[in-house]
């Protein structure tokens, strides 16, 4: 029944809604992903003038790299390979493309987000699909913003936990014979002292993590393709072709690589699942558009960088071959695959790689779990501490036990997950758009950095403490303003 469930709602609405709305918004917004790509860059290096500070507040690139744990996970390193087994090469240029639609869909997830953002007593916000379904669309529509933080609940706080436990406890053990028990305890203990701490203490931990682990991957995907520079154009030309149909691969022809790319792309990314949003909605910004411009950045991170690396270590390496596939699948054709450019080290770095992904996805786990029960409940200690105990204990359950029921059930509680967001999100694209408009108009009137005004919202549902500017960031953002040339 899972599996009928599953197979109506990824293999046919999910799919057709997210795609959707990826390119409705691409199109809506005159492509905001492109538009606005270079000002991702220059908004990350601004945000230092929005830094954690006396005030409590977290940064724009704090909510960055809590996002980026959370969409870089087994599914860049056995996801990826999956799809290329499955659809052939040609599934990671559809992959490539869903990815860059799934910007836009970003964009406005964590705009919205953003702009309907409430203001903490502790110094920090709380947002997310719940917060924007309950505000943006009114009363009438609280059911469903229910609904979504109990869905939110049960698959990231609960199943997706207990599998990132087990998928890493698994890995280690096979890499380095480490009992699954002892992984999932030391796992358990590790995760209890962060989660612990709050938000705060979690954004510490990812903010130093994410870059060390991510960079990691990429340096030994740089060696690789060093290794390989005069294959890589014929490995860029076979995955085209194949996306075609145009290379004899095996995996099902084109309409097996059009449904694994945008399948695994999907699962990768995460755009229109609703669970970036979460943590978006946590970073202290001028403007709603400048964190959405930023989490778009963090899809490209996933599947334009991590997952392509995945994809070029498989096809440049010996292991696969298009034509007959390879005798292994999974992370085991990754660890091959990478084992085959640089020695049988290769496997044991995989599977680091996968422990420290798991690791700092289960950390954003817990953190979409809490933000769910704080929707419920604002602000209630007792119920965080029992469930961060709940987590703790999960940790060492999942390492422990075979979850093939539990994932199968995470996958459809994950689809009527995103189905309620990309409903929302349709419902939502006018406002998202005044937000945008505001941005790009300050933009286009030789603002360099744009303010948002709450004011000029009083017809929607904003809280205006969450757009507070300190007086002395306001000063530094004009100060800079003041000493930089308009630019576009």
């Amino acid at each position: 029944m899972l599996d009928i469930v599953n197979d109506i709602l990824w293999g046919k609405v999910l799919i057709a809604l997210l795609v959707a709305v990826g390119i409705g918004f691409t199109l809506f917004s005159r492509f905001v992903q492109f538009r606005y790509f270079g000002r991702m860059f220059r908004i990350l290096s601004a945000s230092q003038a929005f830094k954690r500070d006396k005030h409590g507040h977290l940064s724009s690139f704090q909510a960055l790299v809590l996002s980026v744990a959370g969409r870089v996970g087994g599914g860049n390193i056995a996801g990826v390979a999956v799809a290329i087994t499955l659809g052939g090469p040609g599934a990671i240029f559809w992959m490539w493309v869903i990815g860059l639609m799934g910007m836009a869909t970003s964009y406005l997830e964590c705009t919205l987000a953003q702009a309907y953002k409430t203001a903490e007593p502790d110094g920090t916000y709380r947002g997310g699909p719940a917060y924007y379904i309950s505000k943006g669309l009114g009363s009438q529509w609280k059911w469903l913003a229910s609904l979504y933080s109990v869905l939110l609940l049960i698959t990231f706080g609960f199943g997706f936990t207990a599998l990132q436990s087990y998928a890493v406890a698994t890995s280690f053990g096979d890499a380095f014979g480490v009992p699954v028990f002892y992984t999932g305890i030391g796992l358990a203990l590790v995760v209890g002292l962060i989660i612990f701490g709050g938000v705060k203490r979690i954004a510490r931990v990812a903010e130093v993590l994410v870059p060390v682990m991510a960079g990691g991957y990429l340096l030994i995907a740089i060696v690789v393709l060093a290794l390989n520079l005069p294959r890589i154009p014929d490995a860029i030309l076979l995955i085209v072709n194949s996306a075609f149909g145009l290379e004899p691969a095996i995996g099902g022809g084109i309409g097996a690589a059009i449904l694994m790319g945008v399948k695994r792309g999907l699962f990768s990314n995460e755009a229109g699942l609703g669970s970036a949003p979460n943590v978006a909605a946590v970073a202290y910004v001028p403007h709603p558009a400048n964190q959405g411009i930023v989490q778009a950045f963090s899809v490209f991170i996933d599947t334009m960088i991590i997952c392509s690396a995945t994809a070029f270590i498989i096809l440049l390496s010996g292991v696969y071959d298009p034509a007959a596939g390879a005798e292994v699948n999974g992370v085991a054709l990754t660890q091959a695959s990478l084992a085959d450019h640089v020695g049988e080290w290769g496997r044991s770095f995989v599977s680091i790689a996968l422990l420290l992904f798991g690791f700092s996805t289960i950390l954003y786990n817990y953190y979409l779990g809490e933000n769910s029960l704080n929707f419920f409940s604002n602000q209630n200690q007792l119920l965080f501490n029992i469930f961060r105990v709940a987590v703790i204990g999960l940790c060492t359950w999942g390492a422990i036990t075979d979850l093939g029921t539990v994932f199968a059930f995470a996958d459809v509680t994950m689809g009527f997950l995103a189905l309620a967001n990309l409903v929302a999100l349709i419902m939502l694209i006018k406002p998202g758009l005044r937000f945008m408009r505001d941005f790009d108009d300050q933009i286009k009137a030789g603002i360099e950095q744009p303010i948002f005004d709450a004011s000029k919202f009083t017809d929607l549902d904003i809280d205006p403490a969450a757009w507070d500017i300190e007086p002395e960031d306001l000063q530094r953002v004009q100060r800079t303003q003041a000493a930089s040339p308009p630019s576009n």
